[in-house]
């Protein structure tokens, strides 16, 4: 069994090398596993980049934790120094996530938390400053960068830190409020119990006066805030709580961002709108609330005024196929005047394999089980296009799937449109996407059938009975 040695044990002897052999701390730590391998140590477990402080030999990241804590515990009023503390601490813990995991134990977050406080603190004694504002705002850098893929060290007190800062007044604090949102972002990553004892704050009462209709940057990362606190993806948790956060949040701030569409003509702020709202309406009374604010017609202008924008028009089509979930919801879609507009985007998009993928699943959608609604795509002479959309990405196997979707559900209580679909040659499409993607083969048999032509169909299993049954 390979021998193994803690971090602490090689940092000494790189110090030791730096200090009493006057070595450069690249030397030093290449004598340092020089002389470990050959005493046949493994050093798999050791960070070995850590950036060493040429004078003292320890490393920056440790003497910065330490330097930290001592302004802390003696009060110091040498705010230049500490600003640069942080920095250094945040440029080190982006390097990579052992980095951070050293910070950690290190008691990092401790220290960054209690700064925090202290500085929230002299904010309500002293009054707003600007000094003030630096340190709040290097300390929640360094404090997101150590976050990061370790949401494990967000507890009650940085809860607690998070709520007085969204508390605080918002003006000339724009860093300050993106850097806390940020924060709370990373804390939701993969961590249930950290979504969970938020949502169990009044955090969402602060959250919600920050969307405002003349500031993109904290809309988006405020939208980010709320779908990260629906996400169900910690695998340590046999149940989470999405569904219920998403009903929660969206019984606060789902009109308010129907409302907020309008304001903004920034695509990447559009997007992320839409991508919230159709993440939050998880509910039918969500969808009809949704169309009831006339939410319809102003997703429609955007898709039509930017009709070349992939992302946007993505989501869009995302949300439409959530929202088609209600029935009433579906109708007044399809009898606003959608056809037409996934018909344009097919075909401005014919080569982006995600529009069509997206643009064929809302098809799909819209068109099951409702005979108007495939006559009212099919009006629009949507087939050719849907057909040579297929055609396009013959290898996609998303693309092929949806699109006999959509076929299927267009034809099956509409057979006089099946001699023009297979006049554009579908027949023949199917059949090659059916050899090409056989895990896909019952939905694009299923699409065949019932579009008259010839399929072959195998029975799976065929039992045999022990005893012959009597007639």
């Amino acid at each position: 069994m390979a021998k193994i040695i803690s971090q602490d044990t090689f940092d000494d002897v790189v110090q030791e090398n730096v200090i009493e052999f006057s070595m450069s701390p690249a030397e030093a730590k290449e004598e340092t596993i020089k002389q470990f391998e050959a005493q046949g140590i493994n050093l798999a477990n050791i960070i070995k980049d850590l950036a060493i402080n040429p004078q003292s030999g320890k490393p920056v990241i440790n003497e910065m934790v330490d330097n930290i804590k001592t302004h802390i515990g003696q009060k110091e009023t040498d705010t230049i120094q500490l600003l640069d503390q942080l920095d250094t601490l945040d440029a080190e813990c982006q390097k990579s996530l052992a980095h951070r995991v050293l910070a950690g134990k290190n008691g990092a977050h401790d220290a960054l938390i209690t700064l925090l406080e202290q500085t929230l603190a002299a904010t309500e004694t002293e009054g707003e400053g600007d000094q003030h504002d630096d340190v709040l705002e290097k300390c929640l850098r360094a404090v997101n960068s150590l976050t990061n893929k370790q949401p494990d060290l967000f507890d009650a007190e940085a809860m607690a830190v998070v709520l007085k800062l969204l508390a605080l007044r918002q003006e000339n604090r724009l860093e300050i409020t993106l850097l806390t949102l940020q924060w709370l972002q990373k804390a939701c990553i993969m961590h249930e119990v950290n979504r969970q004892n938020i949502m169990n704050t009044p955090a969402l009462k602060l959250l919600k006066p920050l969307l405002v209709k003349d500031n993109a940057r904290l809309v988006s990362e405020l939208t980010a805030v709320f779908r990260f606190l629906v996400l169900d993806d910690d695998i340590r948790v046999e149940f989470g709580s999405a569904h219920e956060h998403a009903r929660q949040i969206a019984n606060e701030v789902l009109l308010p961002l129907v409302e907020l569409l309008p304001a903004y003509q920034e695509v990447e702020v559009l997007g992320d709108l839409l991508l919230t709202i159709g993440t939050l309406a998880v509910r039918q009374e969500l969808c009809t609330a949704i169309d009831e604010a006339g939410g319809l017609k102003t997703i429609f202008e955007i898709m039509s005024k930017h009709l070349e924008e992939v992302r946007l028009n993505r989501e869009a089509l995302k949300l439409l196929r959530a929202l088609a979930g209600h029935d009433a919801v579906k109708a007044h879609i399809v009898d606003q005047g959608l056809a037409p507009i996934i018909k344009q985007l097919l075909e401005a998009h014919q080569s982006n394999e995600n529009i069509v993928a997206a643009a064929l699943a809302c098809i799909t959608t819209l068109t099951l089980r409702v005979k108007e609604h495939s006559t009212a795509f099919f009006e629009t002479g949507i087939a050719e296009v849907l057909v040579e959309a297929m055609r396009t990405h013959p290898s996609h196997k998303i693309v092929q799937r949806n699109g006999a979707w959509a076929i299927r559900n267009m034809v099956s209580r509409s057979r006089n449109q099946c001699e023009t679909w297979i006049s554009f040659g579908v027949e023949d499409l199917l059949n090659a996407a059916m050899t090409e993607h056989p895990s896909v083969a019952q939905d694009i048999k299923a699409a065949l059938r019932d579009l008259g032509c010839t399929v072959q169909l195998r029975e799976e299993w065929t039992g045999t009975a022990e005893k012959k049954i009597a007639a």
